[in-house]
């Protein structure tokens, strides 16, 4: 199996020095957002092997005014450092047409974030932040529950699980989506 690197991504080829790790990835489209995740998640399987993968949610925007999302997670083992690994997946957002000019909440082709990599707690380039802070949404913690329900978040000591039960949007019915 190649290791397909987006040709965006210069820093991405970097030799691995962290063995097999697991990443856990939140995944989000509002723009044409069925093709986008389901490009993703191909460019996933092809450059890491097995993904384990959420259902797909559709969630309204969060933070501005915009089309439904479509959000989904997914679980990787990954050869790559946290900061390759966050390289790697801006690049794919690159290729599906990402636009980073505009305000910070806004349309996206494709959004891929790293939540969670093992037991870290770190920041770096990139709006790089491991736990992600967006953890607190439903969007990214309800498919997070889902398939990673006994993970430990760092820093709060709670599962996936146990966050998602305490969570304010825990009855309100998220919509599946066959994507």
């Amino acid at each position: 199996m190649g290791a397909s690197v987006p040709s965006s991504c210069r820093r991405c080829t970097a030799p691995a020095r962290w063995g097999s790790t697991r990443a856990y990835l939140s995944l989000g489209s509002n723009l044409d957002p069925a093709r986008h995740l389901r490009g993703a998640i191909d460019a996933l399987h092809r450059r890491f092997g097995t993904v384990v993968l959420s259902p797909v949610y559709r969630t309204r925007a969060v933070g501005f005014d915009g089309s439904d999302f479509l959000n989904a997670a997914a679980v990787i083992e990954t050869d790559l450092a946290p900061q390759a690994l966050n390289d790697w997946l801006h690049a794919l957002e690159d290729e599906h047409g990402r636009d980073r000019s505009g305000p910070r909440f806004g349309d996206r082709t494709l959004d891929i974030d790293v939540v969670l990599f093992d037991d870290l707690v770190l920041g770096g380039p990139g709006n790089l932040r491991i736990p992600r802070p967006e953890l607190k949404h439903a969007f990214v913690l309800r498919p997070l529950a889902d398939i990673a329900p006994d993970v430990i978040v760092p820093g709060d000591g709670r599962t996936l699980a146990a966050l998602w039960d305490a969570h304010a949007e825990r009855d309100a019915g998220l919509e599946i989506v066959r994507i």
